[in-house]
This record gives structure tokens, sequence and C-alpha cells, in this order.
């Protein structure tokens, strides 16, 4: 589920809330604040890979012709 901040400012772009996610577990990931690796490094050794799928599909969705008529899954 996203997590939504208080005085955090809108973000109306497709997936918003898998990529605010993704991006927060990769920052906040012990690869990141302990190894002090960037977090492209982390994602290649497969940290957040779960996240990394869902935005990743979140993504495909919006190109999916079929979405014209079905509307884009609720991410």
């Amino acid at each position: 589920m996203p997590k939504y901040y208080e005085d955090k400012e809108e973000d109306d772009r497709a997936c918003a809330g898998v990529r605010e996610d993704f991006k927060a577990c990769l920052l906040q990931h012990d690869c990141v604040v302990k190894e002090g690796k960037k977090p492209s490094e982390c994602l290649k050794e497969g940290h957040c890979k779960h996240l990394q799928v869902s935005f990743f599909e979140c993504k495909r969705s919006m190109l999916d012709t079929r979405s014209r008529f079905r509307g884009r899954k609720g991410y």
C-alpha cells in the first residue's frame, strides 16, 4: 500500500504510489544506509524486487491497448 504523508506534495503522475514506495524501499534499505552503496547497485543485487516488478507492471498497463476499454489498473 502507498504511504502518504501530510506535508508531501501531490504527485499526479501515473503509478505515483508504487513509485514512492519503491523509492523509499531503496533509500531505506540496509544496502544503501549501512553499506553506503548506490541505490542502482542495490537494485542490481535484487533488493526491493517485488516493488520493482509492481512498478513495471503499472507502467506496462499504461501501454496496454486493452486498457483503453477497461481503464488502468488501480495502483
